[in-house]
């Protein structure tokens, strides 16, 4: 019997890096997901397809069960890796799906470009817990590690505002329409970051966690009364200058973009993935002119 499941992308808005110690963050689910089918198979066996947004095979194996349950890494095979990593720690979740069972074929179908950094991962982790029906909060803990607000995003449809308590994630769906929706667009930066070695770095900073924590949080708090042009350009440029002390990295729009007039704020992991730009007027033959091809709309982004 062939199953399929679903997952979101994520954006984080606000308090990237501090919502791992506990910072609310405002974050946004998109409209490009990811899908995975499970149909039966055999031979004790999981055999693996995935796709990219495109339609094109980007990486295929198969797995036995025996080198799940064992988690047998393979030298050079990263990707494979990966998910014997995610399969094993579902496997001890979960016994049964590989105890009391013959075999699988299971795809894989992005719909945003893997390099876009809207969450193949925790897109992943997500459809793997629907499907073996275990949570996926303690599925990303186990194998990736991170905040979970990318789990949150996969498994709701409007906004939310996430934080960590005591190391459990608190979810509050809120509705997040900014007054200046048609200013709004993303820009891809031509790279992926990864966000664990950004995270890496994060903590390498030793940061006043217990200062830090409000003042984002304020932030936050602003963006949701205060979301006309002039104050989301302000509060914005207010996050960015701060991050950019936190992180003792110059902000994107120094670095990148000066004469650009207007506002752009990093997303997630800085130096790659997507930005957010506010600008009076559309900016696209701006950064096309800077050799940045991806440029969308608010709302064709955010779900």
């Amino acid at each position: 019997m062939k199953q399929t499941y679903y997952s979101n992308g994520k954006l984080l808005l606000t308090s990237e890096y501090l919502v791992l110690d506990g910072a609310k963050a405002l974050a946004l689910p998109t409209k490009f997901g990811q899908d995975l089918t499970v149909e039966d198979g055999a031979n004790q066996e999981i055999q693996w397809t995935s796709f990219d947004f495109d339609h094109k095979i980007w990486f295929e194996s198969t797995f036995s069960f025996q080198d799940i349950k064992e988690k047998i890494f393979l030298e050079n095979q990263p990707e494979k890796n990966t998910l014997i990593k995610i399969l094993h720690e579902a496997f001890l979740l979960h016994p049964n799906y590989l105890n009391n069972s013959d075999g699988y074929h299971v795809e894989t179908q992005l719909g945003f470009p893997r390099k876009w950094g809207l969450g193949t991962s925790s897109t992943l982790i997500n459809n793997i817990a629907q499907w073996l029906q275990i949570d996926a909060f303690t599925l990303l803990k186990n194998s990736f590690g991170g905040s979970g607000y990318d789990i949150a995003c996969a498994q709701n449809d409007t906004a939310i505002l996430y934080r960590l308590h005591d190391g459990q994630p608190k979810i509050e769906k809120i509705s997040f329409e900014p007054q200046c929706v048609s200013n709004l667009y993303f820009v891809y930066l031509n790279q992926k970051q990864s966000s664990k070695s950004a995270i890496a770095s994060y903590y390498a900073k030793s940061n006043p966690v217990e200062q830090l924590v409000p003042y984002f949080d304020s932030i936050t708090d602003d963006i949701l009364q205060k979301n006309d042009f002039v104050n989301l350009s302000l509060l914005l440029k207010k996050h960015e200058t701060k991050m950019s002390e936190v992180l003792s990295l110059p902000a994107i729009q120094d670095q990148l973009f000066s004469d650009f007039n207007g506002t752009i704020k990093s997303l997630g992991a800085w130096g790659g993935d997507f930005v957010l730009v506010i600008a009076a007027e559309n900016p696209t033959a701006y950064f096309k002119e800077k050799g940045y091809e991806t440029i969308l709309p608010y709302a064709e982004m955010i779900l």
